[in-house]
């Protein structure tokens, strides 16, 4: 069987759209505390999603919204659940990190690690009830130095369960170098665990797609578990809002408000000496310099446009696809502001 770019781009574009409007709305000042979007993973999520069937599960994690959002559930519960409102996904009380849907047999978690024992209990109820479901773990490169997501693969080896650990790998922990934290390679860590692993380039959303496709089979066959390694950009850092990267965008707006302080601190009398003061400002400058060459400011490191190329030969078809997927998109933003407003 052979991928469907157009359901795959579809299913990227409408992710990609609805966490833009995530993001104006946040900007706004309608959406409170962190924003964690999933810009930059849209080719894992719908190279894993678009294989899924009726009783399959996704244990999901703080960046949940795109793989619940291409499971098919309605864009605009969602921006309601965001904004707070009752009548969204979760009562509007789960928030972006805390999202739910029984009838999906979808949930989310803001606990890192917390998508492995999530998906082998999902998977678990599969294998008890004998009903060839599948369960889907998401989570990042950092959950696997949590000890329960270590164990989740074990037990999964252990008993056979049809369960599939998708790791996103951006190489950051949060704002730490994940290989500065890391022992050992990621895929040979969860072989050793006894689970068959694969790495993919999660750029490429029909390399995810063959990959998850052999990965589901596996499990739906009874052949047990399989972790799938992809690699990935967050496009926008670890959370929206991120200082460096906005300094990088917009230095001449974000700067002032870095460098004022920082000079007068630098030259205030008192406190630390002028070597200190000096190796503070060289790793402040430094900072800064490497976000200019981070990987997340490179347009080839976007799913998007690698996803889009491939259809460009049916322009006509590619922009009245778009024209719809913006749309609908649109009209959920302008329905749910027009709710929480009244």
């Amino acid at each position: 069987m052979l991928p469907d770019r157009w359901l795959l781009y579809t299913l990227m574009l409408k992710s990609r759209l609805l966490e833009e409007a995530v993001a104006s709305l946040w900007h706004s000042g309608l959406i409170s505390g962190e924003m964690h979007l999933g810009t930059g993973e849209e080719a894992i999520v719908a190279g894993v999603v678009s294989h899924l069937q009726e009783g399959d599960a996704m244990a999901l994690d703080h960046r949940g919204t795109a793989a619940l959002l291409m499971r098919g559930v309605d864009p605009l519960l969602i921006l309601l659940e965001l904004l707070g409102h009752p009548d969204g996904l979760c009562h509007g009380r789960g928030g972006h990190m805390h999202l739910f849907s029984r009838a999906h047999l979808a949930a989310s978690s803001g606990i890192v690690g917390a998508g492995g024992p999530t998906a082998a209990g999902f998977a678990l109820a599969a294998q008890y009830t004998e009903s060839a479901g599948v369960a889907i773990g998401f989570f990042g490169e950092g959950a696997m130095n949590q000890g329960m997501l270590l164990e989740a693969l074990n037990l999964a080896a252990t008993w056979n369960l049809p369960a599939v650990f998708v790791c996103k790998d951006d190489g950051w922990a949060i704002t730490t170098p994940s290989k500065t934290v890391t022992g050992s390679d990621l895929t040979e860590r969860a072989r050793s665990l006894g689970v068959r692993a694969v790495d993919v380039d999660g750029r490429e959303v029909v390399d995810v797609w063959e990959a998850a496709a052999a990965a589901i089979d596996r499990a739906r066959s009874g052949q047990g578990p399989t972790f799938l390694h992809a690699s990935c950009v967050h496009l926008e850092a670890h959370f929206l809002g991120y200082q460096l990267l906005r300094s990088a965008r917009h230095p001449l707006r974000e700067l002032p408000d870095i460098a004022i302080p920082m000079t007068r601190s630098f030259l205030r009398p008192g406190g630390a000496g002028l070597l200190q003061r000096i190796e503070g400002m060289r790793a402040v400058s430094e900072a800064l310099q490497a976000t200019l060459q981070d990987p997340r400011r490179d347009p080839a490191n976007d799913p998007l446009p690698r996803a889009r190329r491939a259809l460009h030969a049916d322009s006509a078809r590619l922009e009245a696809l778009e024209e719809r997927v913006a749309g609908e998109i649109s009209d959920a933003l302008a329905h749910a502001v027009a709710e929480v407003a009244s």
